[in-house]
């Protein structure tokens, strides 16, 4: 039976973002959450290599501590990948604005970074990730009708305070990021390119015309015309084969591996 948050791959979706939604990803959970009442924010302290590699620990846990791990990962190059739409293991103990519930009313996120900022293991946050971020977040604070404020790092939220050093960035310019894209004022995103070298266009679900079309016999999927969910299917077969980040969405890399 599907848990309550099966509504952010849309959000994120309708937010300009990349999404890649996980199999399973809406009957996942440690339950279901409660009330949501903001985001808290992580890094994986993962390789320092790869685009997502720690999504394989985050859906299925670690030997301390059973998955999920979060609702979401996000991945180096700015995809979200959808992990549960139920109560994950992501908060602990803490308290942010009163809120002592981390995994009950929180959706948590882990951004791939070694969380190293010097040394052999430093890992600078690209901009696309970072820009991904901040509006991954701003789009699910305006889903739930919350303020910038109830963004919290882990490093934030966890008690006894110094438990966790997550997110190795400062929280208060996050938060006003966040607070600049939800007020409108923040530049228009430029995550996903609007066409490639060629000029054609990146087309993901809900894009129609003969482009579509044209995909839809590539990948040997019903030629209706209308990016659909089957077609969305193939295009994320088709990028897993070649190596890309399988988002589902046709942008200047796939295009460039279409034949």
């Amino acid at each position: 039976m599907p848990f309550s948050l099966t509504w952010l791959a849309q959000v994120l979706l309708d937010a300009g973002l990349k999404v890649a939604e996980q199999p399973g990803w809406r009957d996942r959970g440690r339950g279901d959450v409660g009330p949501i009442k903001g985001v808290i924010c992580h890094h994986t302290a993962g390789a320092l290599n790869g685009n997502m590699p720690s999504l394989g620990i985050i859906i299925n846990g670690r030997s301390d501590l059973p998955g999920p791990l979060s609702q979401l990962a996000l991945g180096r190059d700015g995809t979200f990948f959808v992990v549960a739409a139920g109560r994950c293991n992501h908060a602990g103990a803490g308290n942010w604005q009163g809120f002592t519930g981390g995994n009950t009313n929180f959706i948590g996120i882990e951004a791939e970074n070694t969380g190293h900022t010097s040394g052999p293991k430093a890992d600078p946050w690209p901009a696309v990730q970072m820009d991904a971020y901040h509006r991954g977040v701003a789009a699910i604070l305006k889903k739930i009708r919350a303020n910038a404020i109830m963004c919290a790092g882990h490093k934030e939220y966890a008690l006894p305070q110094g438990r966790k050093p997550d997110p190795n960035f400062d929280m208060n310019q996050f938060r006003q990021q966040v607070a600049a894209i939800m007020g409108g004022t923040a530049p228009a995103s430029s995550v996903i390119p609007a066409a490639d070298g060629s000029g054609r266009p990146t087309l993901r679900r809900g894009s129609t015309g003969e482009l579509v079309r044209s995909v839809q016999a590539k990948l040997n999927v019903p030629q209706s015309g209308t990016f659909d969910g089957v077609t969305e299917a193939a295009v994320r077969q088709f990028q897993i084969a070649k190596g890309l980040v399988p988002d589902g969405i046709i942008g200047p890399r796939t295009w460039a591996s279409l034949p």
